[in-house]
C-alpha cells in the first residue's frame, strides 16, 4: 500500500534477470506472476527502494508454498533403460527356466538319464545362459560416464540419468544463463548521426566499439565519448580488477555501462576522480530516471540523467551532433529505441545539461526541459556463442529444442531468433496457455517453440504435455519457479552456478559452467553410453547362448557335455564379464550425432540382437561341437577335449568382441581394431588366465582340464579367426540391406 522507489529481484520465480519495479496500482486478476508488479513475493529479494504492505498468503498458499507443494505430489518417472531392462528380464528368464525344463525331462524320459546328472546339466544350461555378468558391466558403463560427463561440466546426481540423456528427445531450455550469460552487456550505440556496434559478451570487458564493422578509435570528446562517459558518471555500480578477474558491485544495467567503458578504453576511476559526484536523484520508479551532477577541476560543472528513452526525450531540447548541440529530432529518436526495443534490448537514454560550479544541489525542476540528449545504450542478455552451434547440432539429431521463460515475449522471440529456435507458431504466453485444455496444450507442444511469462504451473503443464506426444524430457532450470517441471521431466538440468538449492535438489543432473552446451555435450555422452550396453548386451548374449546350446544340444542328442557346469561358470564370470567390460570403455561412434533420438517404446531387444544371437551362437556351437566330436574321434582324453573346446570358447569370444567395438560399421584395420586399448590390455589378461587355467596343477585339478598342444592352439587360433571374419561379412551384408532401404 505504500512504495518509493521499490525494486524486487524475483529471477528466482520468473526467471527475469531485471529487477522489477513495483507499484501500488491495481493489476488484472488473470496477470501473469512477472506483470504482478503490486505484490512482493516470499524468498524474492528487495534490490532497491522501500514499500510497506499487507501479508495475504503465508506458508503453502504463497507462490514459493505452492510451489513445494507441486513438487510433493510429482512421482519420479521411471529411466527408459530401466523400463526396457525389466522387459529384458522378463523374456530372458522365461526362456532360460523353459529351455532348462525342456532339457531336464528329454534327458530323463528320452533318454532315461539319472536325475542329478540331468539336474546338473539343467543347472548347466542356466547358468551358460544367465549373462551374469550383465547387471554390474552396465553399472560400471554408467559409471564411467559419469565420469566422463563431470569432465564435461555436467554433475550426475542419479546414475540412470547418465543413459537417458542419450534418449533425449525434447530440450525445454529456460533462457537467462543457459542460452545467454545471465550478464547484461551494451550491443548497440546510438547517437543523433550514426549507429556503433559492441563486440563481447558478458562482464568482461574482451571486445570494442565498432563503426561499420571496423573497430573504433574513440577520440576525446566525441560524441560516442560523451555518451559513454555520462553513463559512467551517472551510474552506481562499482568496477575493479582483483586476483586477475573482474567484479562488479551494482544492478545489471549499470554493469553493463561500466564494462563499456572499459572496451571504450576510458580510464573509469580517472574519469570519476576528475567528475566528482557532487549532488544525486536517486532512480524513482515515477520519474525512471536517475540524476548526478558533477564538477570537474576546471570550474566547469554537468548534470548527467539516465533514464527511459521515453522519458528522457520529453525533457531534452537539445541533442549533441558532431560535438555540437542541435535542435532534437524527436522523431529519428523514436524510430531507433522502437528499433532497438523490436530486438528484445532495453533502451536506456543518457542526456546532459552544462551547469556552472555554483550548481551544488539538484532539484527535479533542474532537468524538466532544455537538456541534451547524448544518445542511448541498445542492452541485452546476449546468447552464448556455444549455444548457438549446441541448438543447430540438437536440431540436426532430430531433438527439439524449446524455450520457457518468464521473460517477456519480444525478448525471447530476439533471443530465439538468435540462437536458432525455430519459432514454429510464434510465442505463447502464459495467459494464452490458462485458456488452453490438456489436449489442446498437447498439440500446441508439437507447433510452438517458444513460451513467454510462464509460471511454475505453466512450465510443468508443458512438460506433462511433451510427455503425452511420446517424447523423452530434458528440463533446465535454475529458479524455484523451475523445480516442479525439473522433477516431473525424465531428465532435470539445473544450474549449479547460480541455480537455486531448490533447482538442483530436483534435478537429476547440475551443470557446473550453467552452459546450454554442455547439455549437448552430455547427450552426446548418452547416447555413447547407450550403445555401449546394447555393444555388451550384443556380446553377452550369444556367448552365453553359445555356451547354453552345447550343453543343451548334448542332452539333446544324449551325448557327452563338451563343457561341465563348473567350466561354464569360470568362462562366463572370469572370460566373458572381464572381455564385455573393456566394451565400456569405447569411445562414441562417428555417426552416433546424427542419428535421430531412439523411441520410448524401443525394445531392448531388437531383431538385429535376436538374429546376431542365434547367427554368432551357431557358428560357435558348430565350431565346439566339431571340434569336440573330432577330438574324441582322435581318442583324446576327454578332460584334453573339454580343455580345447573351452579355449575355443574363449578365443572365439576375444574374436567377437572385436566385431561388437561397432554396432554396425566394419572393424578391419590394424588402428581400429587396437584403438580402444582397454580391449588389448583385457584381451591379454584373458590369454594369460587361459593358458593358467590349461596348465596350471591346481586350475587343472578345480575345473578338470589338461595340457594341450601346438597343434590344437593352431586349430583354435583358426577358428577364432574365422568367426571374426564370417561376423564381419554379415555386418557387410546387413549394412548393404539397410541402405537400400
Amino acid at each position: 500500500f505504500e512504495v518509493k522507489n521499490l525494486q524486487l529481484q524475483e529471477s528466482i520465480l520468473t526467471g527475469e534477470s531485471n529487477a522489477v519495479d513495483k507499484n501500488v496500482d491495481l493489476v488484472a486478476a488473470e496477470s501473469s506472476l512477472g506483470d504482478r508488479i503490486n505484490i512482493a513475493f516470499s524468498g524474492t529479494l528487495v534490490t532497491y527502494g522501500i514499500g510497506k504492505g499487507v501479508v495475504i498468503e503465508t506458508g503453502e498458499s504463497a507462490e514459493i508454498g505452492q510451489i513445494t507443494a507441486m513438487l510433493s505430489k510429482i512421482k519420479p518417472v521411471s529411466t527408459p533403460l530401466l523400463k526396457q531392462m525389466n522387459v529384458f528380464s522378463y523374456w530372458l528368464t522365461f526362456g532360460i527356466l523353459g529351455m532348462s525344463a525342456f532339457a531336464f525331462l528329454v534327458g530323463v524320459y528320452l533318454w532315461h538319464a539319472p536325475y542329478e546328472a540331468m539336474f546338473m546339466a539343467a543347472i548347466g544350461i542356466a547358468v551358460a545362459a544367465i549373462p551374469e555378468g550383465l547387471p554390474p558391466i552396465i553399472t560400471i558403463t554408467l559409471a564411467l560416464g559419469v565420469t566422463r560427463m563431470a569432465k564435461l561440466n555436467a554433475i550426475v546426481r542419479r546414475l540412470p540419468a547418465v543413459e537417458t540423456m542419450g534418449a533425449v528427445s525434447v530440450i525445454c531450455t529456460d533462457k537467462t544463463g543457459t542460452l545467454t550469460h545471465n550478464e547484461l552487456t551494451v550491443k548497440d550505440i546510438i547517437t543523433a548521426t550514426s549507429a556503433y556496434h559492441v563486440t563481447g559478451s558478458g562482464y568482461i570487458p574482451n571486445g570494442v566499439v565498432q563503426f561499420n564493422n571496423e573497430d573504433l578509435t574513440l577520440q576525446e570528446n566525441s560524441d560516442v565519448w560523451q555518451l559513454i562517459l555520462g553513463g559512467i558518471l551517472c551510474n552506481d555500480s562499482d568496477i575493479n580488477y582483483v586476483d586477475n578477474q573482474w567484479h562488479l558491485v551494482g544492478n545489471p544495467t549499470d554493469n553493463s555501462v561500466l564494462i563499456l567503458g572499459e572496451k571504450a578504453d576510458i580510464d573509469i576511476a580517472d574519469k570519476r576522480t576528475n567528475y566528482p559526484r557532487i549532488d544525486i536523484i536517486p532512480f524513482a520508479s515515477e520519474h525512471k530516471y536517475m540524476v548526478t551532477l558533477h564538477h570537474d577541476h576546471m570550474g566547469n560543472g554537468y548534470i548527467y540523467v539516465k533514464g527511459a528513452p521515453e522519458r528522457i526525450l520529453l525533457l531534452c531540447k537539445w541533442q549533441m551532433e558532431n560535438n555540437d548541440k542541435k535542435a532534437i529530432n524527436l522523431d529519428y529518436w523514436n524510430a531507433k529505441v522502437s528499433e532497438l526495443a523490436s530486438l528484445g534490448k532495453r533502451v536506456v537514454a543518457i542526456a546532459m545539461l552544462p551547469v556552472t560550479t555554483e550548481h551544488t544541489v539538484l532539484n527535479y525542476s533542474d532537468v524538466e526541459q532544455n537538456l541534451i540528449m547524448l544518445g542511448v545504450f541498445g542492452i541485452i542478455d546476449p546468447p552464448r556463442k556455444e549455444a548457438i552451434s549446441a541448438v543447430a547440432e540438437c536440431y540436426q539429431a532430430g531433438i527439439k529444442v524449446k524455450m520457457i521463460t518468464g521473460d517477456h515475449a519480444v525478448t525471447a522471440k530476439a533471443i530465439a531468433e538468435q540462437v536458432g529456435i525455430h519459432n514454429g507458431s510464434g510465442v505463447l504466453v502464459g495467459t494464452d496457455l490458462d485458456n488452453l485444455n490438456d489436449e489442446q496444450l498437447q498439440q500446441k507442444t508439437m507447433e510452438v517453440d517458444i513460451y513467454a511469462r510462464t509460471s511454475p504451473e505453466h512450465k510443468l503443464r508443458l512438460v506433462k504435455a511433451l510427455q503425452a506426444n511420446d517424447l523423452i524430457v530434458a528440463m533446465t532450470g535454475d529458479g524455484v519457479n523451475d523445480a516442479p517441471a525439473l522433477r516431473q521431466a525424465e531428465i532435470g538440468i539445473a544450474m549449479g552456478n547460480k541455480g537455486t538449492e531448490a533447482a538442483k535438489e530436483a534435478a537429476e543432473i547440475v551443470l557446473t559452467d550453467d552452459n546450454f552446451n554442455s547439455i549437448w555435450q552430455a547427450i552426446k555422452e548418452g547416447r555413447t553410453i547407450y550403445d555401449n550396453i546394447k555393444k555388451t548386451i550384443l556380446y553377452l548374449l550369444p556367448t552365453n547362448a553359445a555356451e547354453s546350446f552345447s550343453v543343451m544340444l548334448a542332452v539333446l542328442f544324449g551325448w557327452v557335455l563338451p563343457i561341465t557346469p563348473v567350466q561354464i561358470l569360470w568362462v562366463n564370470m572370469i572370460s566373458a564379464v572381464t572381455l564385455g567390460i573393456a566394451l565400456s570403455f569405447e569411445s562414441a561412434e562417428g555417426a552416433i550425432l546424427l542419428r535421430k533420438p531412439r523411441s520410448p517404446h524401443e525394445p531392448i531387444i531388437s531383431k538385429l540382437l535376436v538374429w546376431r544371437t542365434l547367427f554368432v551362437a551357431f557358428i560357435i556351437v558348430g565350431f565346439v561341437f566339431g571340434v569336440f566330436r573330432w577330438e574324441l574321434a582322435q581318442n583324446i582324453d576327454l578332460a584334453a577335449a573339454r580343455t580345447i573346446v573351452i579355449n575355443l570358447l574363449v578365443g572365439a569370444e576375444i574374436a567377437y568382441l572385436f566385431n561388437c567395438r561397432k554396432l554396425y560399421g566394419p572393424v578391419f584395420s590394424f588402428k581400429e581394431l587396437i584403438a580402444n586399448k582397454v580391449v588389448v590390455l583385457t584381451v591379454l589378461m584373458m590369454i594369460i588366465l587361459q593358458l593358467a587355467f590349461t596348465y596350471l596343477p591346481i586350475m587343472q585339478h578345480f575345473f578338470g582340464t589338461s595340457g594341450i598342444d601346438m597343434q590344437h592352439w593352431g586349430i583354435i587360433a583358426t577358428l577364432s579367426l574365422f568367426v571374426y571374419l564370417i561376423v564381419e561379412f554379415e555386418k557387410a551384408i546387413i549394412r548393404k540391406l539397410t541402405a537400400n532401404h
